[in-house]
């Protein structure tokens, strides 16, 4: 399996990746919000030090309780930072309206980190046009809206039909199946119990034949399990790495890189 993302190719199977996260915001969910670029790009340089194979940059934070940011702060955030960032590593972009999409895409990026469950193939064409990939995030309706009403009978057949009609969707669009990435979509409209019945079952997902990314870093469904705030749950995040590693998880989204880039080289040496 083929991951292709804007001039960078990852062979699969291989180590898993690390994508370290940047969040370029005043109010991320963590508290490790930054909005000057220059220490941003800092502290991204740092994440690679620590083993990071990605690097994650969001000007918008996915918090419910907060408005939406103008597109245009948005897009001028990120592209402040890719500007600066001179790097090999390459860039996620953690966005997903088309509006800042298509201002940042044509500045840089390798992939296209969508959080907006792709309501229309807008985004796919611009990653197609660019020679991005694309990260499909399983969820239901709106970002920034709260969805904690949602149930399910079946998670895992809910994302499995989902992620086949988003694939076929992207494909029309003229994107690459082998620029393409899978999330489970890890506290996006789901409730405590479908969050760990997706990490228990999430081999179900390999029949895709795609990249599957867990973003685990510190989740809701962590606290709830250990009843800890954000800055606590590191511990959790790797439990939740381990088994993601074992179920056939390829990436990992992460806060703490160099814990994640720990556990991921011990694993390898034990299997």
């Amino acid at each position: 399996m083929k991951l292709a993302a804007r001039g960078h190719i990852f062979e699969f199977p291989r180590r898993p990746l690390i994508m370290g996260i940047v969040n370029l915001v005043a109010d991320s969910f963590s508290g490790d919000g930054i909005v000057d670029i220059p220490s941003a790009v800092k502290k991204a340089h740092a994440l690679v030090a620590d083993g990071a194979d990605i690097i994650d940059i969001g000007a918008e934070s996915a918090r419910t309780n907060r408005s939406p940011i103008e597109e245009e702060d948005e897009a001028s955030q990120i592209i402040r930072f890719i500007e600066r960032w001179e790097s090999r590593v390459p860039l996620s972009i953690n966005t997903w309206r088309p509006g800042v999409v298509r201002r940042v895409l044509p500045r840089g990026g390798h992939i296209l980190n969508d959080i907006g469950a792709l309501p229309s193939d807008e985004n796919a064409r611009l990653c197609a046009d660019t020679g991005a990939a694309l990260l499909i995030m399983h969820s239901i309706g709106e970002p920034k809206v709260p969805h904690t009403h949602i149930a399910y009978d079946d998670i895992m057949e809910q994302i499995g039909l989902f992620f086949a009609e988003k694939l076929e969707l992207t494909a029309r669009a003229g994107l690459p199946a082998d620029a393409t990435i899978l999330d489970p979509g890890l506290d996006f409209a789901k409730q405590r119990h479908d969050n760990l019945r997706i990490l228990r079952d999430l081999m179900l997902l390999q029949r895709f034949d795609r990249p599957l990314l867990l973003p685990i870093s510190r989740k809701t469904v962590i606290g709830e399990v250990l009843g800890i705030p954000p800055a606590e749950r590191d511990a959790g995040t790797i439990a939740c790495l381990v088994a993601g590693v074992l179920r056939g998880a390829h990436i990992f989204r992460v806060h703490n890189v160099r814990a994640a880039a720990h556990a991921t080289a011990a694993l390898s040496a034990v299997s």
